[in-house]
């Protein structure tokens, strides 16, 4: 198989279920976003850091190809006309949501309570988690921006939402366990 194909060379591409559409349609830019983040968190990854939290980006990166998939299917190609799914992937999960929700909350136990907004930076790998939390941001405003035009699952909308939370707390705990500081943000007056 080729990497280049040329049938891109005209500014559309093909969506999973063979529609083309234009390489600024919003269902790409959604997906594209995705795999932006996903390339983030590889950058996270690569980091010097406890096994554990490179375990669960791991499986963060599992999942974003998954909803990569999912935002690339248009929701009429989903099922095929006997009945199954067109996209022979496993789906986002009430678990996968559970899972940042509950690292969060174990994060969360080692460290002060938030009085403040806190500045991005301290230590060059929580400034790549603000980063990625950012991108993850921004991809979840595409997929709802998506939303408001054709359906997506709400698990990936709320998979996204709860995965920006996880890397800010993650940006917070590893500023903990690198010995960085934290800088608050508070409002300078003139």
């Amino acid at each position: 198989m080729k990497v280049y194909t040329k049938t891109g060379d005209k500014g559309t591409t093909a969506l999973f279920g063979g529609d083309r559409v234009p390489k600024h349609h919003i269902r790409i830019e959604s997906y594209g976003t995705v795999d932006e983040l996903n390339s983030h968190i590889g950058l996270i990854r690569d980091q010097d850091m406890n096994a554990h939290y490179k375990d669960v980006l791991i499986r963060v990166q599992d999942r974003l190809f998954t909803v990569g998939a999912i935002l690339a299917t248009p929701p009429e190609k989903e099922v095929l006309k006997n009945g199954k799914l067109r996209l022979n992937i496993p789906r986002i999960s009430g678990a996968d949501i559970q899972l940042l929700e509950k690292e969060i909350d174990t994060m969360e136990e080692s460290l002060p309570p938030m009085t403040h907004f806190v500045l991005p930076g301290g230590h060059t790998t929580v400034s790549y988690c603000h980063i990625a939390r950012c991108v993850c941001r921004r991809a979840e405003r595409l997929a709802v921006h998506l939303n408001d035009i054709e359906p997506v699952d709400v698990l990936v909308l709320t998979y996204l939402n709860r995965l920006s939370d996880y890397l800010f707390v993650l940006a917070r705990k590893l500023t903990s366990d690198l010995s960085a500081d934290e800088v608050k943000w508070i409002p300078q007056k003139d």
